[in-house]
């Protein structure tokens, strides 16, 4: 059992920790007694609990007073947020619920908060609630509140070693934009700009030799040579400049797009990865390390100042907070999911307001090195291993499609809720999505290699509705019209000169009769199953 650095709340020893009771903007308990709550956070973790409300303390050096506020009190924590030492998870986002949210309503602080991460070989960094007089060098960049829940910028251009990646400038504005997420470890760009992104390092790199990455699991783009000391890497690695659409820039150091080779001394590898075939440009707590980062919310705008964040308080003549210690050489500030090197970027956060999260199933496509014809017979058996590796009944897990590629085949499944469940419960497909990006999913040798190629969740499909509803009568009217049409092929089916065209100046008298009942229409009703409108629902 992991330890963290306190003691764990416990709510009954606390005079003043009220629940937040049931009602219509929360999502309540089965009982509708009190509010609950669940969180998917971007890099695959987790955490689900009741909604309290207490005195919140913001630490003794604070100028902020303690405050009341409602929290999440966690009854269950996955992923990182389990095995990181860290007492919780804060929620700086736009939300009702959020911390800076209920604050700025209590009118305790302006509509603003700062964050600084630390480098490399420093741990720690500093948190500013409310306004601060932005530093002279500071980069600001808009941020539409509009346009998504996330906190998006304009970035349009990237620079590597002073020369602009030969880029469309709406690359970096498709689906939400370019988000940048503090729960996120590494960066991750739409496909046209990480492919020009890597030429154009790996082109500045004369004196590395690329090599293996730490884990077998991932390509990770990895470069030995460089030395241990990282106010020597810019000697080694490129400058990488972010230009927003106001013709600002951040300049980047190695230290914000790199991060060490857990395995090889002087070795890194790229902290920038593909992000699948999203559009959306993720940047994460790597691209802003020694950056103070400003999200100035009042006035829609997010700044940057590369500064030594374990000197912040005294650049910017702050209340003095003790500097945070260094790590041990060779460890990273990030949290545990520092080691971990994921080819594809989680999905960024599910959502931030409680109740909305609506999983109806979670699909995923598996490749397998066995030809379909072979394979068809023994999916019934397959799908029962895939609920077995996955912790789920046979019956939630469906083959909704499959194709083939030369002999290997694609399938696509889907794991429905349990019983007649509307939607799955979050812990339940946060279980089942770690399992699937963990590589905790293993079938027997007889179906030949596989690999996972992507996951998503999804709302309940309409059809899904039916089953629901407990597999009730569907009574079905269709309207009869094409009784002619069919007797007239029959006819030309019988003909000597089948295959050729003939044309008629009027109809055959063997179906004027029957057109002239065409003309109206008949229309009959009658029952069917629901597997026959899931196949025709299907079809359509």
């Amino acid at each position: 059992m992991l330890t963290l650095p306190d003691p764990k709340f416990q709510p009954e020893m606390s005079s003043t920790y009220r629940p937040v009771k049931c009602n219509i903007d929360c999502t309540c308990d089965n009982e509708r007694e009190q509010c609950i709550y669940e969180r998917q956070y971007a890099e695959m973790s987790s955490s689900s609990g009741v909604l309290g409300e207490d005195i919140v303390s913001f630490g003794n050096q604070s100028e902020l007073a303690p405050q009341r506020a409602v929290f999440g009190c966690e009854n269950l924590e996955t992923g990182d947020l389990y095995s990181q030492h860290a007492d919780g998870i804060m929620g700086l986002g736009r939300g009702d619920l959020s911390i800076v949210d209920q604050l700025v309503e209590k009118h305790v602080i302006s509509d603003s908060f700062s964050l600084c991460y630390g480098g490399m070989d420093f741990g720690g960094g500093a948190m500013v609630l409310g306004g601060i007089k932005p530093p002279s060098e500071m980069v600001f960049t808009h941020s539409d509140p509009v346009r998504s829940p996330y906190y998006n910028i304009e970035l349009k251009e990237i620079h590597v070693a002073g020369k602009a990646l030969n880029l469309n400038p709406q690359t970096f504005d498709g689906k939400h934009g370019t988000v940048l997420d503090s729960g996120t470890t590494y960066a991750y760009l739409p496909e046209a700009a990480f492919v020009a992104f890597k030429s154009a390092v790996m082109k500045e790199l004369h004196s590395l030799r690329e090599i293996e990455g730490p884990d077998p699991n991932y390509k990770d783009i990895c470069f030995s040579g460089a030395g241990s000391d990282i106010s020597e890497l810019s000697k080694s690695f490129p400058p990488i400049d972010m230009v927003f659409s106001n013709g600002k820039k951040l300049s980047l150091t190695p230290e914000n797009y790199l991060f060490r080779h857990s395995k090889v001394r002087g070795a890194y590898c790229l902290g920038i990865f593909q992000n699948g075939k999203d559009p959306t440009t993720l940047l994460g707590g790597i691209v802003v390390r020694n950056t103070l980062v400003t999200y100035d919310r009042e006035n829609e705008r997010i700044g940057f100042w590369k500064t030594n964040c374990s000197e912040l308080w005294d650049r910017l003549n702050l209340s003095p907070s003790p500097p945070p210690p260094p790590l041990p050489s060779g460890l990273d500030n990030t949290n545990s999911s520092a080691n971990l090197t994921p080819a594809l970027a989680p999905s960024l956060p599910l959502e931030h307001a409680p109740g909305k999260i609506k999983i109806g199933l979670v699909s995923f496509d598996m490749s397998l090195s066995v030809d379909y014809s072979a394979l068809k017979p023994r999916v019934p058996e397959l799908a029962h291993f895939i609920a077995q590796e996955l912790e789920v009944n046979v019956s939630q897990v469906h083959l909704m499609n499959f194709s083939t590629e030369g002999n290997d085949s694609l399938i696509r499944w889907a794991i429905f809720p349990a019983g007649s469940a509307n939607y799955m419960p979050n812990a339940t497909a946060t279980e089942i999505i770690n399992r699937l990006a963990e590589n905790r999913f293993h079938l027997p040798d007889t179906f030949g290699s596989y690999k996972l190629v992507k996951w998503d969740i999804e709302p309940p499909p309409k059809r899904y509705q039916l089953r629901r509803l407990g597999s009730p009568a569907v009574r079905h009217s269709f309207r009869e019209g094409n009784k002619a049409s069919h007797l007239l092929a029959k006819q030309g089916s019988k003909q000597a000169m089948c295959n050729h065209l003939l044309i008629m100046e009027s109809p055959p008298v063997s179906v004027l009769t029957t057109i002239q009942v065409d003309k109206g229409g008949l229309t009959t009703t009658r029952i069917v199953s629901v597997s026959v409108c899931n196949k025709l629902a299907r079809l359509w």
